[in-house]
């Protein structure tokens, strides 16, 4: 069955039915199609077009088929050029000729665009909902360790004590922003294409605004032309999984390195990690190197889409059918990594004996010296002069911190007062960075319980 076909003299060969067929993968948009189909059905009957018993036979006909549609038995055989063909030929069988009137003023370019945007609306929850629980379950690894010291980290080198909690409380942050722009994504695809034909607005009387209603969409699209040629919609999902899965990335590679024998503060869980088939030492980090690998997957799909988006003129082509699959690769990639990540989470342990350590063997103490300095009244770029020479001095002797007294620092440079030997204890510099969104503890206290009322609060 074919939705077209009058205009030729024969039919298309079989390479070509082959090649542009794409049943195979928008077979998943099932059920978005037969969603909108039975809303139109509703818009058919309101414009004149159907009965209301023909209307009636023609939906329950459709949610029977959605029953079915849950089942790989639904496509068996199907040679359907796609989804939307196989559900009008399904339709058929069951309600009779009274399916013809289905496609009555709908184009399937507005139909692509309205399954597209229910399936992607549905995605963006789902998402939404992942990061809540990846946000979640980094709570709770903070909760675990509230007092526990690290090193913080620039270009790689040992930068400045901050507490664990503060440290899980960036990536917090990240996959918030990233749970902003799914919200964000959803916005834009919740805007109903229905009524806009092919490209020039439809020939019947629709009722535009009780479609989207019958539909949960909160508006109706502005032009028939944008609606045909548009998949910014995509995009905007393409984009936000793709910065999703650059942050799960980027905690990858840090857990990756402090997992490692080198660092040795984090203890994988068995069952995130594996052994070698040659080497029987080895507890390898494959989880955190596959979520690191997929980002580039997800990556890659934004750039397919741009790349297909960018030169077509206006308004639909057939390039566009290309869309479904970089959308379905990186909502099931991204989709699987934030599920991985949570068993990583969960199942990770701190050893903080090994990052204090760290933090104390350094001169991540270096920056609380000079800032004491500077609040006792020396001015700051003669305190990181006189800091940097402590730091040099103590390198040569081969001295870490704790090797110094109040009064050997004193006699090194007047500047200093005995009492500032406290902050070479990392722990007594971070008391001071209590301002709101730093590393002091009551500060992290309170940003814990702040990111929890949010969590809590999100509406996923």
């Amino acid at each position: 069955m074919k939705l077209w076909g009058g205009r030729f003299e024969s039919g298309p060969s079989e390479v070509f039915e082959r090649f542009s067929g794409s049943l195979d993968f928008d077979r998943r948009l099932a059920d978005a199609d037969i969603r909108g189909s039975e809303a139109f059905a509703r818009a058919l009957e309101r414009a004149g077009i159907l009965s209301a018993a023909e209307r009636e036979r023609i939906v329950a006909a459709f949610e029977a088929m959605r029953a079915e549609a849950a089942s790989p038995a639904f496509f068996e055989g199907a040679t359907d050029e796609d989804v939307h063909t196989l559900v009008i030929r399904k339709l058929k069988e069951r309600a009779g000729a009274v399916a013809d009137k289905i496609h009555t003023g709908r184009s399937r370019n507005e139909q692509v665009s309205l399954d597209t945007r229910l399936w992607l609306r549905e995605e963006c929850d789902r998402m939404r909902s992942r990061l809540c629980a990846v946000m979640g379950d980094l709570l709770d690894l903070a909760a675990a360790y509230p007092g526990a010291a690290i090193p913080g980290y620039t270009h790689t080198r040992r930068a400045q004590a901050v507490l664990w909690p503060h440290y899980l409380l960036a990536y917090f942050e990240m996959f918030s922003r990233d749970g902003e722009r799914f919200g964000e994504a959803r916005r834009r695809a919740n805007a109903l294409p229905l009524g806009s034909g092919a490209l020039a607005g439809s020939g019947f009387p629709f009722d535009r605004e009780a479609m989207a209603r019958d539909l949960g969409f909160e508006a109706i699209t502005a032009n028939s032309m944008d609606v045909s040629g548009d998949r910014d919609f995509a995009l905007d999902f393409l984009y936000a999984a793709s910065t999703a899965m650059l942050h799960l990335s980027r905690l990858a590679e840090d857990w990756i390195l402090y997992s490692s024998e080198e660092f040795g503060w984090l203890e994988l869980g068995d069952a995130v990690t594996s052994g070698s088939s040659l080497m029987p030492q080895k507890k390898n980090p494959d989880s955190l190197e596959l979520i690191r690998g997929k980002c580039g997957r997800v990556m890659g799909c934004l750039t397919s889409l741009m790349v297909t988006m960018k030169g077509l003129p206006m308004t639909y082509n057939r390039d566009m059918q290309e869309d479904k699959v970089p959308l379905f690769e990186a909502a099931d990639q991204l989709g699987g990594s934030l599920e991985m990540m949570r068993d990583v989470i969960r199942t990770a342990k701190l050893n903080p004996a090994r990052p204090a350590a760290a933090a104390e063997e350094s001169w991540v103490v270096a920056t609380d010296l000079a800032e004491a300095l500077a609040r006792a009244g020396t001015p700051f770029h003669q305190a990181h002069q006189i800091v940097g020479r402590f730091v040099l001095e103590s390198v040569r002797a081969g001295k870490r911190p704790a090797d110094w007294t109040g009064e050997e620092m004193a006699r090194f440079a007047p500047e200093f007062r005995p009492e500032m030997a406290a902050y070479l204890n990392p722990k007594k510099g971070m008391t001071s960075r209590e301002i709101p969104g730093g590393t002091g503890p009551e500060a992290v206290a309170s940003a814990l319980a702040h990111a929890k009322r949010r969590l809590e609060q999100m509406d996923v």
